[in-house]
């Protein structure tokens, strides 16, 4: 069963906009080791750049070229786009984390706010190149792969097997995990992305995510306020209409 700890819910972020040492300051805390050299820590931060997103708004990238981005604030989403504007949604990004948007090859990747960002952008190649000089930063980046490679696992057996129930309850159950916050006693999120958003992540037309939001509303599973907020009475109950294994006996 997926635990949540108050403790170790994110904390809301300051709406002022952070300088650049700042945003790298932030990063390095969070995905360089401790011990690093002052001399190798200038030589990281010589390779980033900061980047302030609107709302709705693409971060302006080399298309051909792989790159590594921090989100710093706000929250984001990959796409994939294929031929005739269809659209895929990959993922979603929240502060803190990291996401790889690959160079164009059989389809083109955008990065683009779902809320303001604030984003640290660097070059995939020169990142992992310097990285080489240190096992504990390619262990950082392993482990934010192995994260980013379990979602897309589970992603692909949703749409690949789940119902639209289990579909949208799955996914609240990630949202849960990874923005929730404790409020009056009881699990809540408030979802910075659309409807929309979370129909082409799901596979799903807008309409079939609205209905399944029904579902989980009449079978008790969730409470929604306006069009970001649910609350969560129980969720492993939740959990289990996602269609997830149960405990061994």
């Amino acid at each position: 069963m997926i635990e949540i700890n108050a403790p170790q819910l994110r904390e809301s972020h300051e709406a002022r906009m952070m300088t650049f040492p700042e945003q790298f300051e932030r990063f390095a805390r969070i995905h360089l080791p401790a011990n690093l050299s002052d001399a190798a820590i200038l030589r990281f931060q010589a390779l980033g750049r900061a980047a302030a997103v609107s709302r709705e708004e693409a971060l302006a990238l080399n298309l051909h070229a792989d790159h590594l981005v921090f989100v710093c604030s706000g929250a984001t989403k990959l796409v994939a786009h294929a031929s005739d504007r269809r659209d895929q949604v990959v993922g979603f990004h929240f502060p803190d984390e990291l996401v790889v948007v690959p160079a164009r090859a059989e389809h083109s990747y955008t990065l683009e706010a779902v809320r303001p960002s604030e984003l640290l952008v660097f070059d995939y190649r020169d990142f992992t190149e310097l990285a080489r000089s240190d096992p504990a930063v390619l262990r950082s980046l392993l482990e934010c792969a192995r994260g980013s490679l379990s979602r897309s696992r589970e992603k692909s057996l949703a749409l690949g097997r789940k119902t639209a129930t289990e579909r949208l309850a799955g996914f609240l159950v990630a949202m849960a995990v990874r923005i929730g916050s404790i409020r009056d006693g009881t699990l809540s999120i408030d979802l910075p992305m659309s409807r929309r958003d979370i129909a082409d992540s799901l596979g799903l037309t807008i309409e079939t995510v609205s209905r399944q939001f029904s579902v989980l509303r009449e079978l008790g599973l969730l409470e929604t306020t306006g069009k970001a907020g649910v609350r969560i009475p129980d969720l492993r109950a939740l959990e289990a209409r996602a269609g997830y294994l149960t405990e061994a006996a």
